[in-house]
């Protein structure tokens, strides 16, 4: 008897370990990344013995959790993300056994501030972007700060057309939704008296009265919603603008598109890099994970005539993208220094 339960034990360790055994790479995080880490993930399944990548929508501050929970293979392999890994999610990782990490920048997209088609143009600073969004904006004479009372753009400039305030943008686990606060409330904040005197040193809290309307992690959806209320605008990757552009266009930012070579040389000011991490512990555990990083990095996907290029991914110069090739072909790792301000 004592020789049989022994027996069923090792054979339900053995189970385990099998069940934990993955031959598929597991890949999450960004909306914005995802159509090129999904096209890149397909040409892998396509072009090798490698299984096709499976490649989840979860957002960015979703697929750092997911990552950061430690080093069994239920967690991923690969995150992607539409602004950098933050310091506390390294240190996240770091306390979840996850040490080794590897950084990636695969390209660069402007944030599009969208509209329909049928819309009239219009063009927006981004302190009037501020005062749409923000929850809390300064008084008349700017003596303190009130709940946001604008519902109409010629309410915050007389020369706006008087056309409601609706936004349809990313929510608080995109890093969509990071890099537009960063870029519109945390700039704008940051050395402006009133919110400096509130004890503000870089606002970014979003209004939840209903103008601003968080539409998930699908910003196809943004794109369906824009068509219908055509008044409104949406906030997502270039790429999907792209992608619609029989059905939407873009406000201009102080006078600025969000075309290509704007978001490249930074004209455009809603401009981010766009990146993906790697667990080196999963690199001898799940195969192809090296391969299908290589071909992401790649001149066929990630190069100015790149087939990433082709769907809306912005090239990072030719100097930066040999120097992430060199850091992969070294791993070179992560290290709490990487994230102190210089």
């Amino acid at each position: 008897m004592k020789k049989k339960i022994i027996l069923t034990a090792a054979m339900m360790l053995l189970a385990a370990g099998t069940a934990e055994a993955r031959d598929q790479i597991k890949i999450v995080g960004s909306s914005t990344v995802y159509p090129f880490s999904s096209y890149t993930a397909e040409a892998l399944g396509a072009t090798t013995n490698f299984k096709t990548p499976v490649v989840e929508s979860t957002g960015s501050g979703g697929g750092m959790k997911l990552f950061c929970a430690g080093n069994d293979l239920d967690t991923p392999d690969i995150t992607n993300a539409s602004r950098r890994m933050k310091a506390k999610e390294f240190s996240k990782c770091q306390k979840n056994g996850v040490k080794y990490i590897t950084e990636m920048v695969v390209g660069y997209d402007g944030i599009a501030i969208a509209q329909s088609k049928e819309a009239a143009a219009i063009d927006l600073t981004r302190k009037e972007l501020l005062l749409a969004v923000a929850s809390k904006v300064p008084n008349k004479d700017e003596s303190g700060l009130i709940d946001n009372p604008y519902h109409y753009w010629d309410e915050i400039n007389a020369k706006m057309p008087h056309r409601k305030i609706t936004i349809y943008g990313p929510p608080t686990s995109s890093g969509t939704r990071d890099a537009f606060e960063d870029m519109i409330l945390k700039h704008n904040t940051k050395h402006w008296k009133v919110y400096n005197d509130a004890g503000f040193k870089k606002f970014h809290e979003i209004r939840q009265d209903g103008v601003y309307v968080p539409s998930g992690e699908n910003d196809n959806l943004i794109v369906q919603k824009m068509t219908k209320d055509t008044t409104a605008l949406g906030i997502f990757g270039y790429s999907y603008l792209a992608e619609n552009a029989d059905k939407i266009g873009a406000a201009t930012i102080e006078g600025i598109a969000p075309a290509p070579v704007a978001v490249q040389n930074g004209s455009y000011k809603l401009s981010r890099s766009l990146y993906f991490y790697i667990k080196q512990s999963h690199i001898k555990k799940v195969p192809g994970m090296l391969e299908y990083a290589n071909l992401f990095m790649s001149e066929q996907m990630i190069g100015d005539k790149g087939e990433c290029a082709e769907i809306g991914l912005i090239p990072l110069p030719t100097a930066m993208r040999d120097e992430y090739r060199a850091s992969l072909k070294s791993l070179k790792r992560l290290t709490a220094d990487d994230f102190k301000k210089k």
